[in-house]
């Protein structure tokens, strides 16, 4: 009687052994730049904007803005112009989105 073979675990541990380095690799990341969060993808998926600083201009908001402290003015024009209840939930949709594409999901 021949040995039962397997196919494919090779392939499963090369993936396996990627998503273990991306997972390092993400766990050193201190600062991701909005560019890389809010992807021209996400942002034509979640709002009428093609970047995320198109939808801040758009409110007469900038970057610097969003770093120090945003403002429940900035809420409102989240919740008019997105997907999203406010600049928390798209943060951390972008984010969660972000994290799933870099470990290879």
């Amino acid at each position: 009687m021949s040995p039962f073979k397997l196919k494919g675990f090779d392939k499963l541990e090369k993936q396996l052994k990627q998503m273990k380095k991306n997972a390092e690799e993400l766990s050193r990341t201190e600062n991701i730049p909005f560019s890389e969060l809010f992807t021209t993808s996400f942002m034509r998926k979640y709002t009428s904007f093609s970047s995320i600083d198109e939808l801040l201009s758009a409110g007469g908001f900038n970057s610097e803005d969003l770093e120090n402290n945003p403002t429940n003015e900035f809420d409102k024009h989240i919740e008019a112009t997105t997907k999203f209840k406010n600049w928390e939930n798209m943060l951390d949709e972008a984010t969660s989105q972000y994290i799933e594409n870099k470990l290879g999901f």
